[in-house]
């Protein structure tokens, strides 16, 4: 197998050389370049599988580097070097596409970690038989739209910061994002921040050592090292208290935790997703969320849609749950559904989202004759159906309306705006098609 090919782009010569020397330690071939003129003309003649860089450079820097291979190379990734403690640039260049960053001076083993990360392609079926990859299931443009993204975030280690409504999938989204990247064969941990106790909080998640407090008996693992090489999920991560934010910025940055009573930083190579239904601009304004965490967690933005924004996914949704309840509950045939049951769940509006309809099914198939739901059984709130739109769902819907119009214009442009192919490439039918033409005024 042909060795893999980095491009090293830094106007120091002995960076470049230890960069050199560590990358062929690890089995891998450089090119070096010392400006972003050399750096654009190497990457044109030659291929590569990531590309280092510096953040200043004489003729430009890192993050028009980055951009310039996100628009004509997207399959290489890029990570960024940066002066230590410059978290601003760091932060931009990973908006910008970046596949993550190192600062200076280089941590030899941090380095290595990244690199390892973003030369490694995951297997097709990384998971194995046994272990399915995890899906969202829908069929509707706002999901579809999501998918794409997921895809797009996994090839990053940039940090995400997903919001939706309880219930709506966030940790599934989480695992998707995990699954499809380089660190999909490492550990997966989720942990729910408002569920631990606040004294609890520091051993929890970076670990202690024997002796360090009362009841310390033996040594104890944290999160962040439990999650090494992987990536540990933070759900409702606006629950954490202001101090624990501090340290928890703190290891973010520095890529290392301290134990309880340890006197060294242990390194540690996690990537960071986390999660709330809160909305953190808001927490923000309010004090409860340190303003520094908050643009370091959201990095890159992604919004699971309600149930209600895809209504069209219920039907398929509710085949998929009732199998689903039919598997758990050992029964000799999947339950079935009346059409007028169907008809009455995609004209609810979902409070709780998938978890919610789960709910409605199961107690539903608990007072259904012949294993089959009639739109009764199901016991709807009808006050449901019509709740008021607050600021942030209406921007929420805006978004994902943004979405939808976008997927349809690349539709559009991919098929030379021939409708027919257009609606075949969207999984709609012409008639939907057309409707939806006609709602975003698109002739």
């Amino acid at each position: 197998m042909t060795a893999k090919q980095v491009l090293i782009i830094d106007d120091e010569p002995d960076i470049c050389e230890l960069i050199e020397i560590t990358l062929a330690r690890m089995g891998l071939n450089s090119r070096s370049a010392m400006n972003v003129a050399d750096a654009l003309k190497l990457v044109e003649a030659e291929h590569f599988d990531l590309c280092l860089t510096d953040m200043r450079l004489p003729d430009g820097n890192g993050i028009e580097m980055v951009k310039y291979v996100q628009r004509n190379h997207p399959n290489i990734p890029v990570a960024v070097i940066t002066a230590h403690g410059n978290m601003e640039l760091a932060v931009q260049a990973l908006k910008a596409g970046a596949f993550d960053f190192v600062s200076k001076p280089v941590d030899i083993q941090i380095l290595r970690n990244l690199v390892s990360s973003a030369t490694t392609v995951p297997d097709e079926d990384t998971n194995g038989p046994e272990s399915p990859r995890t899906t969202i299931t829908g069929q509707s443009l706002v999901v579809g739209a999501m998918l794409g993204k997921i895809a797009k975030l996994a090839r990053s280690q940039a940090p995400v910061f997903i919001h939706g409504e309880s219930g709506s999938g966030k940790e599934r989204v989480a695992r998707m994002i995990h699954e499809q990247g380089s660190r999909s064969r490492a550990p997966f941990v989720p942990v729910n921040c408002g569920a631990i106790p606040a004294d609890l909080m520091e051993s929890e998640f970076f670990g202690h050592i024997k002796g360090s407090f009362t009841g310390a008996s033996n040594d104890k693992e944290g999160l962040f090292q439990a999650a090494n090489g992987g990536t540990l999920f933070l759900d409702e991560v606006a629950e954490l208290p202001l101090n624990m934010q501090v340290k928890l910025l703190r290891v973010i940055q520095e890529k290392a935790v301290r134990p309880v009573g340890a006197e060294h930083e242990i390194p540690v190579d996690v990537r960071i997703l986390s999660a709330s239904h809160k909305n953190l601009e808001q927490l923000v304004s309010e004090g409860q969320l340190r303003q520094d965490l908050y643009y370091r967690i959201n990095v890159i933005d992604l919004t699971v849609p309600s149930l209600r924004d895809r209504p069209e996914d219920i039907p398929i949704l509710t085949q998929q749950l009732l199998s689903t309840i039919a598997e758990k509950s050992n029964l000799e045939r999947i339950p079935g559904i009346s059409k007028g049951a169907v008809e009455a769940l995609m004209d609810y509006s979902f409070p709780g989202n998938v978890r919610e309809l789960e709910n409605i099914l199961e107690r539903a198939l608990a007072l259904a004759d012949n294993n089959i739901i009639e739109k009764d059984d199901l016991a709807l709130n009808n006050q449901a159906k019509a709740q008021p739109q607050t600021a942030e769902t209406a921007t929420r819907s805006l978004d994902l309306e943004g979405q939808e119009k976008s997927s349809i214009m690349q539709a559009l442009e991919k098929t030379r705006w021939n409708k027919t192919a257009a609606a075949k490439l969207l999984g709609l039918s012409l008639r939907q098609l057309r409707y939806r033409l006609e709602k975003f005024g698109i002739d």
